[in-house]
């Protein structure tokens, strides 16, 4: 698994190259890149707090993502996670994180 950060969409606000636990997202003229995809975790932490929706979690069809990509929308303490296919379909998922932890 990698991310996929769309530039064009990209705020420079800088809150995915902190919050990475790997340290992997990097800033490159004020933008976010990530120099080495391949090392990526997976674990969505840039993708959930992207407040611009610009970083997408690539879901390969080793994990039956398909090709797939997901983002996240945030709205209070709403995640919109929504998952586009290759084909443009898409579903959303939304769940309430003061719930997160409820089960």
């Amino acid at each position: 698994m990698s991310i996929e950060i769309r530039h064009e969409l990209c705020t420079a606000c800088g809150v995915c190259s902190r919050i990475c636990p790997g340290t992997l997202i990097k800033r490159r003229d004020g933008k976010a890149v990530i120099p080495r995809p391949e090392r990526c975790w997976g674990c969505a932490a840039c993708v959930k707090e992207c407040p611009s929706e610009a970083i997408a979690l690539f879901l390969g069809d080793d994990i039956g993502g398909l090709g797939g990509r997901m983002t996240v929308r945030r709205d209070g303490t709403l995640l919109h996670w929504t998952v586009t296919m290759p084909d443009s379909s898409s579903q959303t998922i939304t769940v309430n994180t003061k719930d997160s932890n409820k089960y």
